[in-house]
Order: structure tokens, then sequence, then C-alpha cells
């Protein structure tokens, strides 16, 4: 099935979902829960005033015609609580002791364990695709560069009376060519304008912990991304001890060994 067509086909016409599915010889029921799951939507996407990005979320659809209303309810809180007795007495309403004996004998249901296993599985890849987000946002927030919103340099200019000179200059990138989402503060100040990314570090030590999903060129600039904020940390340390005129003979050798360990 080329889902990207279907969604293409929905997005950019005024078809039913009904005539969609009966088009492509699609359950109703598994194409609402694409639908759903993936976001599709017709017409120009709203803009989200929120930084923060939400990512998809799972809502089961029931899709077995064999099962009558009762059942299905069963199966979607028995993928709500794990819990046959507690799925069985919010399904049927019935007292704690007919959902104790009748609960675990409808789990045992041929159809209804089908249906069970299939919205078990369809979960697990919601939640798999969830992780792959969350993995991917701290990944841009790792590796961003400043340079990835602002521009600075040297700049030639004239005076008023047509005399060149050089002056330095910062150009922030419009908001539309950069990733709004890392950003999370932009100030303007008696200094001028400020931009805050999200925090490099916090990113670089979630990522050390799961460095078994990065791809191996990730891994890569993992380390090396991880090796270079630990050296600036120590250099501005040790800027601000000689600042503070204290004694750093000790913290420098540390910095040479550091240096020395790492390559650098």
């Amino acid at each position: 099935m080329n889902w990207d067509e279907v969604r293409k086909e929905y997005e950019t016409s005024k078809v039913t979902l009904a005539a969609l599915a009966e088009k492509y010889d699609i359950k109703i029921g598994t194409l609402k829960s694409r639908k759903s799951r993936e976001g599709w939507s017709r017409g120009s996407p709203k803009k989200v005033a929120s930084k923060n990005k939400k990512v998809a979320t799972f809502e089961p659809v029931i899709e077995n015609d064999d099962l009558n209303d009762k059942q299905k309810m069963f199966c979607l809180y028995y993928i709500k609580y794990f819990n046959a007795t507690k799925a069985y007495k919010k399904a049927y309403q019935c007292t704690l002791q007919t959902a104790d004996t009748n609960g675990p004998r409808l789990l045992g249901n041929a159809r209804v364990k089908q249906e069970i296993e299939r919205l078990r599985a369809e979960r697990q890849q919601g939640l798999f695709l969830d992780t792959k987000a969350i993995l991917q946002k701290y990944i841009d927030i790792a590796f961003a560069d400043i340079t990835d919103f602002v521009e600075f340099g040297r700049e030639e200019v004239t005076d008023d009376l047509g005399n060149p000179y050089e002056v330095n200059r910062v150009r922030f990138k419009e908001s539309v060519d950069v990733d709004g989402t890392i950003v999370t503060e932009v100030k303007q100040g008696k200094d001028g304008v400020s931009v805050k990314l999200a925090d490099k570090m916090k990113a670089l030590e979630f990522l050390s912990k799961y460095t078994d999903l990065l791809s191996d060129n990730d891994r890569k600039r993992l380390q090396d991304e991880k090796l270079k904020a630990d050296t600036e940390f120590v250099q501005e340390r040790t800027k601000l001890l000689k600042g503070a005129q204290k004694d750093t003979g000790l913290l420098e050798s540390l910095i040479s060994a550091f240096k020395a360990r790492n390559g650098t």
C-alpha cells in the first residue's frame, strides 16, 4: 500500500475517508487510525504559537467487525490497563465478582485476543515513532551551531566622506530559515538583541545514555561535541580563576593533562 499516495489524495482533494477507503480497499478503521497518528490535514497548516511540538499520540481504533460493542470496549480498556478484570468491569458495567470470572475468560476468546495483539503492536509502533522524534530533537540541540542562526564577521563600510573602513557586523537570519524549536529566548536589551539556544550540555548528557540508538556518524559527532564542550568548560574556568588572581598552577596542570589525554 502506497500510503504517501493515499495521504496526498486526502490532503489535496475533498474526498471523504469512506470514499478513499473504498477506492484503495482499506478498512475505514485503519484509515482513520493512520490519519490520526500521522496528523493528516487539509488546507494551509495553522501556525502554532508554542515552541514545543507535540509528537503523535496513540489513538486506538477497533477494526474487527466480528466483535460486538462490549467486546470492542473490553479490548480498548485492556490495552489501557492490561487487567482483564478491570477491563471487563468497565466495559460491561458489572460487579467485581462477575468481572473477575468473565474477564479472563473473554481474554481467551480468539477474536478478542487477535484484536488486542493488533492494538498492542500499533501502540508499540506509535511509541517507537515518538521515541525517534524525541531523540532527533536532542540531536538537533546537541549539534546546533550559532552560525545556524546568525552571521558575523568584518564588513567594509564608508564614512560620510566616502572613506572606507572596516566594522564588526552581526546579522540574524530570518526566522523562516532557522529551527525555532531549539531557541528558548530572543531578547532585545540595551546591548542589542540576543538569542538563547536550548541547553546543549543537557542534550549531550541525554544522548550519552542512548548511544546505541545513534548512527555511527552521530556517535562520532557526539564524541567530538563532548570533547569540545569539556575543553571549553575548563578554559572558561581557568579564565575566571585568573581574573580572580588565584593560584591556577594546579588547574593548568590538570588542563594540560586533559588535553594530552584527548590529543587536543
